[in-house]
């Protein structure tokens, strides 16, 4: 009397698969450096832009574009900040450039130039709603859980 034969595979065992390589702290480091470059001058050109659209006129009326872009523009330049980073302080990026080219527009030049006058709403508009987004998205970092180590 015979036994049937047992099942055999027939795909070689693989063995266990190798574990994940994490990149090289100085290669992480370098894409971190880079995306807060990339955020830094990009707040600056948000800024200049926000900047210029602020005295944009439909028959003759300031319409508000340039608040909405800096809403929407500081959102994302907020997000971006720590995806990029990956640090909670990395939304200060943006922020800082942002604000310090928005006092500078405020002041008037040796000339008399001035970029953002007091008689413009849609300048003072932009300002404190932009601020209020950059304080909003630090605000919801300071109060984000802090992220946990699945293994």
């Amino acid at each position: 009397m015979t036994l049937p034969a047992a099942p055999v595979s027939v795909v070689e065992d693989q063995g266990t698969p190798p574990e994940a390589v994490p990149p090289p702290r100085l290669l992480d480091l370098g894409l971190r450096v880079a995306g807060a470059v990339v955020v830094v001058v990009a707040g600056v050109l948000t800024g200049v832009l926000e900047l210029l659209l602020a005295t944009v006129r439909v028959g003759g009326q300031l319409i508000g574009v340039s608040v909405l872009l800096a809403v929407g523009a500081n959102i994302v330049l907020s997000w971006f900040a720590h995806e990029a980073v990956g640090r909670r302080w990395a939304v200060a990026l943006p922020a800082v450039p942002w604000f310090a080219l928005m006092a500078v527009a405020a002041v008037r030049t040796s000339e008399g130039d001035l970029l953002l006058a007091g008689d413009n709403w849609v300048g003072l508009a932009m300002i404190v709603a932009g601020a209020m987004t950059f304080a909003v998205m630090g605000f919801r970092q300071i109060l984000a859980p802090p992220p946990t180590l699945l293994g």
